[in-house]
């Protein structure tokens, strides 16, 4: 029944006020002082840092009865945080880009498993295209994980060469050859598309993001049906995205560098 100790809303807040309370301290905390801050009992107490420290969310130091936040939840905050500079830095940059062109416009990050759409601005159609926030998209069929993966490192580009290569369309790359082809030229030309690869009438045209360290960290892109977003997109089109690929990434801190698609590019 909801509010019995290890059940319900009242477990769920004493999980998430250890959480906070260990986050905050800049040193180790004892059962008793957690107890005492927490109006709670040391039993109790101890039975909730068990299983946190099972998960991963707070560790106790080796011949320590003390307790401090884990590497766990301090991923989860920094994917928290990495995920709300990258929408912040796109927010004006997409709107832009979708009332220059029409289409509607997306932002991406990268993360292991695909590229996790952030935000998206719908465009001006009256036929509404796009992607939800939310949504993974993958390397080996969508423009913003083309985009992405053609700057990624070697050994991220090659454990996706190595993985399983979902099929949507006819028109989806279907084997590594085929991909390392089309990152060779997405990374020569600055930017991707993936017309009629993941949905048949579908197109999008992407551009990578940088962060402070110089690394791809995702994309930006604009969608819409093939009819609007050729598999060649205009001049325009690309160099607008591209464009707001490199506010985004001069948003994050990325540094100074010869923009994607040109002769001279050093990107690693």
């Amino acid at each position: 029944m909801e509010g019995k100790d290890g059940d319900g809303v009242q477990a769920v807040q004493l999980a998430l006020s250890i959480i906070e309370y260990l986050a905050k301290e800049q040193h180790a905390v004892g059962v008793t002082t957690l107890a005492q801050a927490l109006g709670t009992t040391k039993s109790r107490i101890h039975r909730y840092l068990q299983t946190l420290v099972q998960q991963g969310y707070i560790v106790q130091p080796s011949g320590s009865d003390r307790y401090e936040s884990g590497p766990r939840l301090v991923a989860l905050g920094r994917a928290v945080s990495d995920n709300l500079d990258l929408v912040h830095a796109a927010a004006d940059p997409l709107l832009e880009l979708r009332d220059a062109l029409g289409h509607s416009a997306v932002v991406s990050q990268m993360t292991p498993d695909g590229m996790r759409v952030l935000a998206a601005v719908p465009g001006r159609s009256p036929i509404e295209i796009g992607v939800r926030a939310g949504s993974v998209l993958t390397f080996t069929s969508s423009a913003q994980g083309k985009a992405a993966l053609a700057f990624a490192s070697d050994e991220f580009r090659d454990r996706v060469l190595r993985g399983k290569f979902e099929i949507f369309t006819p028109h989806t790359i279907m084997s590594p050859s085929a991909l390392i082809a089309e990152l060779e030229k997405v990374r020569a030309q600055g930017w991707a598309t993936a017309a009629n690869q993941t949905a048949i009438g579908l197109n999008t045209l992407a551009a990578p993001i940088f962060d402070s360290s110089g690394a791809v960290c995702g994309a930006v892109g604009v969608v819409d049906m093939v009819q609007f977003i050729a598999e060649t997109p205009s001049e325009d089109q690309r160099q607008r995205t591209m464009a707001a690929a490199r506010r985004v990434s001069r948003a994050l801190g990325c540094p100074d560098f010869e923009r994607p698609g040109s002769e001279n590019n050093k990107r690693p």
